[in-house]
């Protein structure tokens, strides 16, 4: 016999695919850890909800690129109406289009059986109507308004990450 282990014991078992390991062995990989058993020891930080980006931008805790890298990757609920695209407010100084943080901020806003879909912040910047602001949280604690200028700045900031 050639190799390691010259005695027939000490050879090495193998299991078909998805069958246990016997109880030492189980015990064993426990002890030293085994591949992908315990979770990292410095895991990786979760990126803020939008509500919790929306409080830090506010109140000056957050930069704003810092939101708007926040803002591009969350989810926006908006109300919606029988055609497809965005309700906007045309009472205003600038046309706005209400958008949320949360479904619960949307339904506090719009009632418990309004329409709505659902789009990431960075389609938000793609797909906004030139000319038109949008409002978060239009009901809640810490509103913002975008105007149409701050969009612009918005596609503008986008457009540099993207493509340097």
């Amino acid at each position: 016999m050639y190799g390691y282990g010259q005695n027939p014991g000490a050879q090495q078992q193998y299991a078909p695919p998805g069958a246990q390991p016997p109880p030492q062995q189980q015990q064993a990989q426990g002890m030293s850890g085994g591949y992908g058993q315990q979770p990292p020891l410095y895991p990786e930080p979760s990126p803020p909800s939008l509500a919790d980006a929306v409080r830090a931008f506010t109140t000056g805790s957050m930069s704003a690129e810092d939101f708007q890298q926040a803002f591009a990757t969350s989810k926006v609920y908006c109300p919606r109406g029988d055609n497809p695209g965005f309700l906007a407010l045309h009472n205003t100084q600038q046309p706005v289009i209400p958008m949320f943080t949360s479904l619960k901020e949307l339904r506090r806003y719009a009632g418990k059986d309004s329409k709505y879909f659902v789009i990431t912040g960075a389609e938000v910047i793609d797909l906004l109507p030139t000319g038109y602001g949008f409002v978060l949280d239009m009901e809640g604690e810490h509103r913002m308004v975008f105007d149409a200028k701050a969009v612009e700045q918005m596609v503008d900031f986008a457009m540099r990450r993207m493509y340097g």
